[in-house]
């Protein structure tokens, strides 16, 4: 098989150097084709689907954390190639939702020998993708000033979350879920594909990435004290202050611009989402189950 490595050098805050060597080493001895393609963040959904046409590789790999894994998903959207991860982020929350170990020898083994899973996607407004968690709200608002800032690991998180937090405003939103029009004052809203945030954080506990829907989840309360005791012992929610809707497709509405965010890359601030659910849209490699 012909191996296509997409690396992003810049995510996790590390050079890649260590990556590239352990996959190198990897294949030396094994009778597959490895190509390595570097992304660059400004030409990506350009260049790489073009370097896909080129080698047509039986499997492309996204080297880095969830942001790398959308747009290199993205790229083989409509194809029958499977999506290979290697979890080299700062938060790999897709990688920690698949079971793809974060040990660089076991997660290529996954790439060689692992099953094949049809996973959901979430569509945004026509043409955004969300393969992991999007949000309206508190969260984007984080993950704005994170990306602004340049903070890295879970002591820069913090240290932005308790600034959110005591700053931030109360959404008031209205949500049509089709058959059920809500409306509500929440610190935030997400679409949810999975269960958890890269940090470990559950937010919605019975998320399937192949059930054919997604979940909106509304916060209605959020302390630091809930989020400190997530990060310490990854525990839900509480299931007091948040509600679930299952959904298909959706549209939201927010009466002032609120920040939003797709799987770790802030989009900016709308007034207005909507969102529907592409059922098995892209494959992915993941671990074999244990065996008894």
């Amino acid at each position: 098989m012909t191996f296509l490595f997409a690396i992003n050098p810049a995510s996790g805050g590390k050079t890649k150097d260590d990556w590239i060597t352990g996959i190198k080493n990897y294949f030396a001895s094994l009778p597959h084709q490895v190509e390595l393609f570097e992304l660059d963040g400004q030409t990506d959904a350009d260049q790489l689907p073009k370097k896909i046409n080129e080698i047509k590789p039986d499997r492309v790999v996204a080297v880095g954390g969830d942001g790398t894994i959308k747009s290199v998903g993205e790229a083989i959207l409509n194809t029958d190639l499977p999506l290979g991860i290697l979890p080299a982020g700062s938060a790999n929350g897709m990688a920690r939702e698949l079971g793809i170990p974060a040990d660089l020898a076991t997660s290529l083994d996954v790439l060689v020998n692992g099953d094949l899973k049809p996973i959901d996607l979430i569509e945004v407004n026509d043409g955004d993708y969300c393969l992991h968690l999007s949000d309206i709200g508190m969260n984007a608002q984080l993950v704005k000033n994170y990306q602004q800032n340049n903070l890295r690991g879970m002591s820069g998180y913090l240290r932005g979350v308790v600034k959110v937090l005591r700053k931030h405003r109360m959404l008031r939103v209205e949500i049509n879920l089709g058959d059920e029009c809500i409306q509500r004052a929440a610190f935030m809203i997400v679409l949810a594909n999975a269960r958890m945030y890269g940090t470990g954080a559950v937010i919605n506990p019975d998320g399937d990435m192949s059930d054919g829907q997604f979940e909106v989840v509304v916060f209605r309360r959020l302390t630091i004290w809930e989020i400190l005791k997530m990060f310490w012992h990854f525990k839900p929610f509480d299931p007091k202050k948040i509600e679930i809707f299952p959904a298909t497709s959706i549209s939201i509405g927010t009466h002032r611009k609120a920040y939003f965010q797709v799987d770790g890359e802030y989009r900016g601030q709308l007034t207005e989402l909507k969102a529907r659910i592409r059922p098995s849209a892209l494959t992915v490699l993941v671990p074999k189950p244990a065996t008894a």
